[in-house]
């Protein structure tokens, strides 16, 4: 987080930015991919949720990321599924957060921000994948035909998630160091500045 007088004025200023960006990322970034009578999409929302994560840490991170991809559901058509886009996503980032400022107060590692992106993205899959196997099921598909449609939406979430790693963390490293230049990044944790 930025420590500054208005620290939490920055933090959430930060975070509406941040939230903007994931908005953004997924309206205007992405392929969606019909999924029988579902869709799916290929897209970069994922890196900034990840982003979200690395630069807020986890509770303005988490925020970001869920309320980002949750006004996108609500706006883009996919509705339904906003609730459980806003804690899932939320979750990603939070996971990715927790991760990545662990530890007393030395800078992350490119190893332990690597660690965080992954965890984060696998644990948006399983929970996205798992989420969406169960509306098949309730939905009246037999649970092998759902399996099968679940390939697809498989493909999708992982390349998402691949992207969002490999995007993510050299980002973050640039964008931490620029900070750093200017005399605005204090150091320690990944969000933690003057």
């Amino acid at each position: 987080m930025f420590r500054t007088k208005n620290s939490t004025v920055v933090n959430l200023a930060l975070t509406g930015l941040m939230g903007a960006l994931v908005y953004v990322a997924t309206m205007f970034f992405k392929v969606e991919i019909p999924v029988g009578a579902d869709r799916t999409m290929i897209g970069f929302a994922n890196v900034f949720c990840v982003l979200s994560g690395l630069i807020l840490g986890p509770f303005y991170g988490g925020l970001a990321a869920g309320l980002g991809s949750f006004l996108f559901d609500l706006t883009g058509g996919w509705f339904s599924s906003a609730g459980v886009t806003l804690i899932t996503k939320g979750l990603m980032a939070v996971i990715c957060g927790l991760i990545a400022w662990s530890g007393k107060k030395e800078q992350a590692s490119v190893s332990r921000l690597i660690t965080a992106a992954v965890s984060g993205s696998l644990a948006y899959c399983v929970m996205y994948l798992g989420y969406s196997f169960f509306k098949l099921v309730v939905a009246g598909s037999a649970p092998e035909a759902a399996a099968i449609a679940m390939l697809t939406k498989a493909g999708a979430t992982f390349t998402n998630a691949i992207v969002a790693d490999v995007i993510a963390v050299p980002l973050f490293l640039t964008i931490r160091a620029a900070l750093q230049r200017n005399h605005l990044w204090k150091g320690g944790r990944p969000g933690t500045a003057v």
